[in-house]
């Protein structure tokens, strides 16, 4: 027995040992990876010397002696600490991702094909202008050069994924920055899920419902629409239509979830308004959050200047950030630039569709798609004359796709000529802010709201390329129309001096949170569905509470975690519940529901992580339109697990016969809106003390409302998520200006998803006291301290300095990389 035992210790501490000894040896080659930023290198591309100098946050600060060394080191710098993500993106906009992951990616890989995002992207290579055709070859050249060095060195594959998968990396062309532009527009995009999305609702209900479950901000507007059962007739018959949605997304699939669009917030203030005599601009992007962010740091010391803030990976720019003379700020406009089109086929040729001339053949090319460990598939792609032919699988199409249709898309970004990235380094240059507007003419897609301060000016315009639709679109643009009648069909774009401008406003501060900033007429409307009614009601507020602001003014309201929403539903929805009846026994459910209502009686709407009220408050309101829409909508309802305001007001205010919602269709009785209140708060409290226990007093928010940083590829893997996933408690919520927004369904559904990845404060009195942050760190290695070293200050709402000054950037500096020109 003690020989057995001997020999069994002996076993397991020699397979322990060769356990950790293979930990050992698979971090040791992941490390190698891990970029040595106190190196010199001598490459071709360029032309003198470069260097790189990396702040203390691992910002780099890029000086060359032209342009396009410059650039030659912002993609050499991209590639030492995002190589994988530039690659993973590359791939998802080439539709090539199934040729790493197999059959779960191939759903995406046939979405870009069919929108041919890649090609139209190579064929606007030509159409760049001289300046940014250098920019992108230098850019190009420089992420090549470090490949070129991860290949002779041999440094761990680039980065530690592609020990997983497969470490063959093309070389980087132009075409690859202009497809990532492409790929984020797409990502933003929230106007097709919505049209169809309305189109589906309007087959199950009255338009005056309809108007109810997604409704319009206030002003002027169309109230009415036409059912698209008549617009498309037989629509109601399309198979599915009364099926739920298809099954979640891989991760990887670029359209986020309704509701996960781009959202942002930018305000500015002007000499007048400003405590310190200099111009004001605060910025933070809401994006899904990922590990690494999306954004990344850096300051290009450009012939023209400076410019410092955030990057995308991939992309040979500043997209916002300073000048030492210009600062500038984006928010997703929310301009309408898609519709969705049904084409009657030729009953007599299926390979043909209706137009306004007659018949007329699709246009048609194939695509392979290869497949790791499965046979390629062939597709075929087709268009017709309105755009890109999609099968119903995307976007739920075939729900509303009647018998002998098929759909297709128009759409901004899908431009053979797209200057978008030209536009975005003319806007480098720029020292005022007409400068900047002009720079952004050629601009197409994502369309943004660009919030723009010189020394003396604020202003903003509207960037983006908008449709000219006819005085007689059917549907305005908000449903699926056919396509084969003129008036639903685009003609060209409208001039850029219809987009909405703004520029030295009376009052002295702009600003946006993807609110509705102009009341015009179809069809220079701009939108109907907008990203933001509530935000926007506490950003007026406190920018209207003092006569002049700071830098510190600006980042308390970027910070703010109260919720106009919650202060303003609360009192409409308990009315009839706050201290009525006697008091309860304790370990009723009456009794937790008193305690309940007592918490929430007395809390301010703030959306602290450490108090209970905000969670007991988003499970009522969560379970509350559950309650409300689950009859009427069946399973439609699990299209709108994120609370939508203005329904909850329009059915608690009853406007236009609105609180019909509140009585249970299956039901004898009639319920009222005071009922469906009470049994939604017993809802919430039941799912609370199942899975937080019923000591409301002692819960948090922030536990059900963790950020979640999360790999978009191994974030789902055990054993690896723990080493690549972040996580966090935050505060805020959907409706707060520090924006939260909540998964809405699922497990976890009050999960923080999409969040600000970047925020910037930019005080023109002192522009170096201007500050960022980024929600990670600058690193997409999981080994490097800089993987998530500003995680923590980004939680914690805390920032770094963003300077101009070269002898800043290098005081403390993590190392300095210098290139030389090969020869």
């Amino acid at each position: 027995m003690a020989s057995i035992f001997r020999w069994s210790l002996r076993l397991f501490l020699a397979l322990a040992g060769l356990a950790i000894l293979a930990v050992v040896i698979a971090l040791w080659f992941a490390s190698r990876s891990l970029p040595d930023y106190d190196a010199s290198y001598r490459l071709d591309g360029v032309s003198g010397p470069v260097e790189i100098v990396r702040d203390n946050a691992n910002v780099p600060h890029v000086f060359g002696e032209s342009d396009p060394d410059v650039f030659f080191g912002l993609g050499f710098a991209h590639a030492q600490d995002r190589l994988w993500q530039m690659m993973l993106l590359r791939r998802t906009a080439q539709g090539r991702l199934s040729e790493i992951f197999g059959q779960r990616t191939v759903r995406t890989d046939e979405l870009l094909r069919r929108l041919d995002l890649y090609n139209l992207a190579t064929r606007s290579v030509d159409v760049q202008t001289p300046y940014a055709t250098e920019a992108l070859r230098a850019y190009a050249d420089g992420v090549n050069a470090w490949l070129a060095q991860v290949n002779d060195g041999a440094m761990g594959r680039g980065a530690p994924e592609f020990f997983l998968f497969s470490p063959q990396i093309a070389p980087w062309q132009p075409a690859d920055s202009i497809a990532l532009a492409k790929l984020m527009a797409l990502q933003l995009n929230s106007h097709l899920p919505n049209e169809v999305l309305r189109a589906r609702v309007s087959l199950q209900m009255d338009d005056p419902r309809v108007e109810d479950i997604m409704p319009s901000p206030a002003g002027n507007g169309i109230a009415t629409l036409p059912e698209y059962a008549s617009l498309v007739p037989g629509a109601e018959d399309a198979p599915g239509t009364r099926l739920a949605s298809l099954p979640p997304e891989d991760p990887l699939y670029p359209v986020k979830p309704l509701g996960l669009g781009g959202a942002s917030n930018a305000w500015a203030a002007d000499t007048s308004r400003s405590a310190s005599g200099g111009t004001l601009l605060a910025n933070d992007p809401h994006l899904g959050l990922t590990a690494p962010s999306v954004w990344y740091l850096a300051r290009l010391e450009l012939e023209s200047g400076g410019v410092i803030g955030g990057s995308l990976p991939g992309v040979p720019s500043i997209l916002l950030g300073r000048s030492s003379e210009l600062g500038w700020g984006l928010t997703s406009s929310y301009l309408d630039d898609v519709d969705v089109h049904i084409e009657r086929l030729n009953p007599d040729n299926p390979e043909e569709v209706l137009t306004p001339e007659g018949w007329k053949p699709l246009r048609e090319r194939t695509s392979i798609v290869l497949i790791k460990d499965a046979e390629p598939i062939t597709l075929t792609l087709r268009w017709s004359d309105n755009g890109p032919v999609l099968p119903g699988r995307h976007f739920d199409l075939e729900t509303i796709t009647p018998p002998g249709h098929v759909a297709s898309v128009s759409w901004t970004v899908l431009s053979p000529a797209d200057t978008s990235v030209s536009a975005g380094l003319e806007l480098l240059k720029a020292k005022t802010v007409p400068d900047a507007i002009d720079a952004m003419e050629g601009f197409i897609a994502p369309s943004q709201n660009l919030t723009l301060v010189d020394r003396e000016t604020v202003g903003m315009k509207m960037i983006g390329a908008a449709p000219r639709r006819a005085d007689g679109h059917q549907s305005k643009g908000r449903l699926p129309t056919p396509g084969w009648i003129a008036d639903n069909r685009w003609d060209g774009r409208l001039p850029y001096t219809t987009n909405p401008e703004f520029v030295g406003p009376a009052g002295g501060i702009v600003g946006n949170t993807n609110n509705k900033t102009v009341d015009r007429p179809f069809p220079l409307h701009v939108s109907y569905s907008w990203g933001d009614t509530q935000r926007v009601q506490r950003w007026r507020r406190l920018m209207q509470s003092r006569e002049v602001h700071t830098r510190e003014s600006f980042m308390e309201a970027q910070l703010d975690t109260v919720s106009f929403t919650a202060r303003s539903l609360l009192p409409l929805i308990g009315a009839d519940l706050w201290f009525t009846g006697e008091a309860a026994p304790e370990g009723t459910p009456e009794r937790l529901r008193q305690r309940a209502l007592d918490l929430v009686a007395s809390w301010n709407g703030e959306m602290n992580e450490h108090l209970p009220e905000p969670l007991i408050y988003a499970a009522w309101m969560r379970a509350l339109q559950s309650r409300l829409i689950t009859d009427e909508l069946g399973p439609l309802a699990d299209e709108f697990a994120r609370l939508e305001p203005l329904f909850i007001e329009r059915v608690y205010r009853d406007v236009n016969g609105a609180s019909v919602w509140c009585d249970v269709v299956q039901s004898a009785r009639v319920e009222t809106c005071s009922d469906m209140a009470r049994l939604a708060l017993d809802d919430a409290l039941i799912w609370i003390s199942e899975r937080y226990g019923t000591a409301l007093e002692s819960l948090r928010w922030g536990d059900a409302h963790e950020a979640v940083h999360e790999h978009p590829v191994l974030g789902e893997v055990s054993g690896l998520s723990w080493l690549f996933n972040i996580r966090q408690s935050t505060s805020g919520g959907d409706n707060t200006l520090q924006r939260g927004r909540t998964a809405g369904d699922g497990p976890n559904p009050f999960r923080n998803v999409s969040a600000a990845g970047y925020r910037g404060i930019y005080d023109f009195a002192d522009p170096d006291s201007s500050l960022f942050v980024i929600s990670t760190g600058q690193s997409g290695h999981p080994l490097s301290r800089h993987y998530d070293d500003l995680g923590e200050l980004w939680r914690r709402g805390e920032y770094i300095p963003m300077t101009l000054d070269p002898e800043l950037a290098r005081a403390a500096a993590v190392g300095v990389t210098r290139i030389e020109p090969a020869r």
